[in-house]
């Protein structure tokens, strides 16, 4: 759906309740457009899957791994053109509503810090005991695949029952993601968002 009204969180949080997220054609057009994937992409979290090398990587302490300390920087990260990347989703629309979200607890960042600078992080929505990945980047090598492992741990140990990653990546495939058909996962949706789970990095 194109050219929608101004949204507000409100709004967005009851369109996630129903299976739809906004996304903008690029990174300089100002209208959004809902989006709900006939498959939707999902990382089970009983079936997340670290390679052994990515687990060294974690244990290592290569990065200091911190939660909601620089939500709008990880956005604008994200939103930056990269090498096989030169265009994003991410406006500043997606940027005024995600900040806002995260101002009342609904948004949630992990960053990863090397030598003081911010080279990876990734950034989403909690909804019940639902996490919807929104996006990520990575300045150093392993930077992001470490802040979905210690995001993945912590949504198992906040009780959350549901990672929503939109879309299949060969990426996020590693990983275990898989794609489910549209009805399935609004079944699953319905299940996380009739339960309570608690964002555990403070």
């Amino acid at each position: 759906m194109h050219g929608t009204p101004r949204l507000t969180p409100e709004i967005l949080l009851r369109a996630y309740a129903e299976g739809l997220f906004p996304m903008a054609e690029r990174r300089g057009d100002p209208t959004l457009y809902w989006v709900s994937p006939e498959k939707r992409g999902i990382i089970p979290l009983d079936g997340f899957h670290v390679p052994h090398r990515l687990a060294r990587k974690v244990r290592s302490g290569a990065f200091t791994v911190t939660a909601d300390t620089a939500f709008r920087d990880v956005m604008e990260a994200c939103a930056a053109p990269a090498p096989g990347r030169e265009e994003t989703w991410i406006n500043d629309e997606i940027l005024r509503l995600y900040c806002a979200l995260h101002s009342t607890g609904h948004a949630h960042s992990i960053e990863c810090w090397q030598d003081g600078a911010l080279v990876g992080g990734l950034y989403g929505v909690r909804l019940g005991a639902a996490f919807f990945g929104e996006s990520m980047f990575s300045r150093a090598r392993d930077a992001s695949k470490v802040a979905l492992v210690h995001l993945v741990d912590g949504l198992k140990r906040g009780g959350f029952v549901l990672l929503d990653s939109q879309f299949i990546t060969a990426h996020l495939a590693r990983f275990g993601a898989i794609e489910i058909p549209r009805e399935q996962y609004l079944m699953k949706l319905a299940n996380a968002l009739s339960r309570d789970a608690i964002w555990p990095f403070f």
